[in-house]
């Protein structure tokens, strides 16, 4: 595999190609003019904004003299790696929370972020000690704690 790919797997191209440039002392208007691509295109390619098409990688390549595919799949490995982000937080490990947790509620429409508290709240008064585990690995030991350290019910009062 390039080495160029294996150093920079799951950075953005723009990033290396900014880089590729500045190392050869090329400016980036006057080379995108040489591609025929709009300076500004390339512009918020360098700087992580926008992704970079096969079309104009395979350009950039031939023009750069860099081996073909290069660019295209560090924006692959780039992609691969956001949404491997997106993934690991977007929810706790479903399989491992009981359904009837959440007897009231859609499991599968829970705002994970926005209702944390009292997603929190509901594990650690009724759930297992697996489930526990996977909210605290999920949420992390230090806002499943602050949460619980804050969680102080007001007595019911009778008003006149």
């Amino acid at each position: 595999m390039n080495k160029l790919i294996e150093k920079f797997k799951g950075i953005h191209p723009g990033f290396i190609l900014e880089h590729i440039l500045k190392k050869r002392m090329i400016r980036q208007r006057p080379f995108a003019l040489s591609i025929n691509e709009h300076p500004q295109t390339l512009n918020a390619i360098t700087k992580g904004r926008r992704n970079l098409n096969t079309a104009l990688a395979l350009k950039i390549e031939d023009k750069l003299e860099l081996e073909e595919g290069t660019l295209a799949l560090l924006q692959t490995y780039f992609e691969i790696s956001q949404e491997k982000e997106k993934q690991k937080t977007a929810s706790p490990n479903l399989s491992i929370l009981r359904k009837s947790l959440f007897w009231d509620t859609d499991i599968s429409k829970i705002d994970w972020d926005r209702q944390f508290k009292a997603v929190i709240q509901r594990v650690f008064e009724r759930g297992n000690e697996a489930e526990k585990a996977e909210i605290r690995r999920f949420y992390g030991s230090k806002k499943v704690d602050t949460v619980l350290q804050s969680k102080t019910r007001k007595s019911y009062q009778i008003s006149h």
